[in-house]
């Protein structure tokens, strides 16, 4: 087998490889076969990770420079739905990024679709054709190391407003929602990133419609609030927690503020415990939404309804601090999440 770099013994020769920026990914896939399997491997990636040369960037579905107003009126049948994009943001540098539209949805997103990341890819399911309006079952992959996406095996069945976590062991959880015609969800999935394949979960203790997922410290995929079929809008105050090392669920009471949707504003406080991200302040009181990066959360929202976007970085200190956003990137954030490249 021919050296990794020629002239150099193997191991400095890895040791070079995995120093290298994440925009350089790319270019060494060309070089060779070899260099390419590396720089594509789970085990590159976890290398990288461990000595510290990825780093945490938000990864947005945002509308296309339209407000909040704008997105309300058009989502009840007021003139075109709003078209979605996916943008990146550095907390290190302040740059802004687009990326690439999903090949089979060039013009827009599916509307409310779900975002999530695994191993430095960004995972995107479901929603609804931005055309007909009509749910899909689609699941688009991205890589950050080619920056191209890939089309994965669609979603066992198709489910609006459902909850999604990604977690370490390479896997998005998927859980509640519902059906086709309404019906609220209890069923759970997971869908394996590098295996194309999806593993049905053992299932809730109740349905749980516009549900919202997170994944606390310690490996549990929580299920926040939502409500059942014949509690349209009436949402709950407790949440479930499956357990991903038992494979088991628990139900936890007083998570969540019942009668609170919890679509976006779910955050995870020092103590692990849940927080709401629109009570924080009065700026983001309307459609917060927020990502955690590794010492700050990146957090939008509006401060009364139709109002303008703000963009703000939430500290340790526990306070917002406003950060200026080009016009390109100031539209509505439907959802996001944090991605490790």
């Amino acid at each position: 087998m021919a050296e990794l770099i020629p002239g150099l013994p193997e191991e400095i020769g890895l040791e070079c490889m995995i120093r290298l920026p994440y925009t350089a990914h790319r270019d060494a896939s060309r070089v060779c076969k070899r260099w390419r399997d590396l720089v594509l491997s789970r085990d590159y990636y976890n290398e990288r990770k461990q000595i510290g040369n990825t780093h945490k960037v938000a990864c947005l579905v945002q509308s296309q420079s339209q407000s909040q107003n704008e997105f309300e009126s058009k989502s009840v049948g007021i003139g075109l739905p709003p078209s979605y994009q996916i943008v990146m943001f550095d907390s290190v540098t302040q740059n802004w990024e687009k990326i690439d539209p999903v090949p089979k949805y060039p013009d827009g997103l599916p509307l409310f679709s779900q975002l999530s990341s695994v191993e430095g890819k960004l995972v995107v399911m479901g929603g609804w054709s931005p055309v007909s309006w009509e749910p899909v079952k689609d699941v688009f992959v991205y890589d950050f190391t080619m920056r191209r996406w890939r089309q994965g095996k669609d979603m066992p069945s198709k489910r609006s407003f459902f909850a999604t976590a990604a977690a370490l062991d390479g896997r998005v959880y998927v859980a509640g929602g519902h059906d086709e015609c309404k019906n609220a969800l209890r069923t759970a999935w997971a869908y394996d990133v590098r295996e194309d394949e999806w593993t049905e979960l053992t299932q809730m203790s109740e349905e749980r419609d516009e549900c919202e997922g997170a994944l606390v410290f310690g490996g549990e995929f929580w299920v926040v609030s939502g409500y059942a079929t014949e509690n349209q809008g009436s949402f709950v105050g407790s949440a479930e927690v499956y357990e991903i090392a038992t494979g088991r669920w628990r139900r936890v009471e007083g998570a969540w503020g019942a009668g609170k949707c919890p679509r976006g504003c779910v955050g995870v406080g020092k103590d692990g415990g849940l927080i709401c991200l629109g009570e924080l302040d009065s700026a983001v009181s309307v459609g917060a939404c927020g990502v955690r990066l590794d010492e700050s959360t990146l957090v939008t929202g509006s401060e009364y309804q139709g109002g303008p976007q703000g963009f703000f970085l939430l500290g340790q200190n526990g306070k917002l601090e406003k950060i200026q956003v080009p016009d390109e990137f100031s539209g509505f954030v439907q959802s996001g999440c944090c991605s490790e490249i």
